[in-house]
């Protein structure tokens, strides 16, 4: 039975969402092929991008041409400076299928390396981990069991991570099996506690897919299967729910509390949506109100479309990791 302030933070939601006027407005401009790959080399699937704490170079990983790295020896983590010039790669042979990124407050580049792709079998005793780098590419720090481990055992298909700034480490893990829950870890990588599971009512998880944390230390899970934004303090205390930010694949909170979420399924893979558009929706945490919208330039498809990731740079500028376009689109201001 859900606790009182929980079913007025769920009954506020769905008010919420009812009135929303979800704006239409696109005030960006499109830069295809910003960044540039090495000669011979070409853009495979991404959902993971993330901004250096230079606050203007990009990290991506990428799934080595593909939709997989199984059997690729290509570096797979990839910095590009502001003019989109590649400076540093790192990670060939270590991941299957990259799936989350994060860059904490000393640089460190994080890897969720997610669920096994579709076809192909990957290699006994890979995946599933996720790993920290230095901003060189040494590594720091692994978590999970190579090869995936369910409850008691993590990982089993890591979505995303994310470090808060006390250094506690949070982990979303669950793409569809199982297991649907977020761990925490202090920053020497013990774990603390775990909550959720597969369901649907508050505090529960559908494909929690992406992690974000405001100004306020509330971090937010991005509950894809369900359509919803999930909101807990650090504890996992459940706090209250969006939806009005449609299906989220990704989530990006810049230090104003400017909040973006990308939508990469409506409408295509969650066919029951077609009243919602794929696209990256841009509103304040402060009202909760979608100020702007990054259309996906594709009306009809039957797959993932439009960007997974989504990051934010210190001038404002947009960046989409897209799975199903396998790209990086740039967006500016017009």
């Amino acid at each position: 039975m859900l606790r009182l302030h929980e079913r007025r933070a769920v009954l506020a939601a769905v008010a919420l969402a009812s009135a929303a006027v979800f704006a239409q407005e696109n005030p960006y401009l499109t830069v295809e092929n910003w960044a540039r790959m090495p000669e011979g080399r070409t853009w495979g699937s991404t959902s993971a991008v993330d901004i250096d704490r230079d606050g203007t170079s990009i990290w991506v990983a990428e799934r080595c041409g593909e939709n997989s790295c199984v059997g690729s020896s290509l570096p797979t983590v990839l910095k590009f400076d502001a003019s989109g010039r590649l400076v540093r790669s790192f990670g060939g042979g270590m991941f299957i299928f990259p799936h989350g990124i994060h860059v904490d407050r000393d640089g460190n580049v994080w890897i969720a390396d997610g669920m096994p792709p579709r076809g192909g079998t990957p290699p006994a005793g890979t995946g599933h981990t996720v790993v920290k780098f230095s901003p060189d590419g040494k590594v720091l720090m692994t978590l999970g069991t190579p090869g995936g481990a369910m409850e008691p055992g993590y990982f089993f298909q890591p979505n995303d991570v994310l470090v808060a700034p006390d250094g506690a480490i949070f982990v979303a893990e669950g793409h569809g099996g199982p297991n649907s829950r977020i761990l925490k870890f202090t920053k020497d990588g013990k774990l603390l506690k775990t909550w959720g599971k597969k369901g649907t009512a508050p505090g529960e998880f559908d494909q929690p897919h992406a992690l974000a944390m405001d100004s306020k230390g509330r971090l937010f899970v991005g509950d894809r299967g369900n359509n919803r934004i999930q909101i807990f303090d650090q504890d996992g205390n459940f706090l209250e729910q969006w939806t009005e930010f449609s299906r989220p694949s990704g989530i990006y909170i810049d230090k104003h509390d400017t909040i973006y979420v990308s939508d990469s399924e409506s409408g295509s893979v969650a066919r029951d949506r077609t009243n919602w558009k794929r696209g990256i929706r841009i509103g304040k945490i402060s009202d909760r109100k979608v100020i702007a919208f990054i259309p996906d330039p594709v009306e009809n498809v039957t797959g993932t479309s439009a960007a997974e990731g989504v990051a934010v740079d210190a001038a404002g500028n947009v960046y989409g990791a897209e799975v199903g376009s396998k790209s990086l689109k740039k967006y500016v201001r017009r």
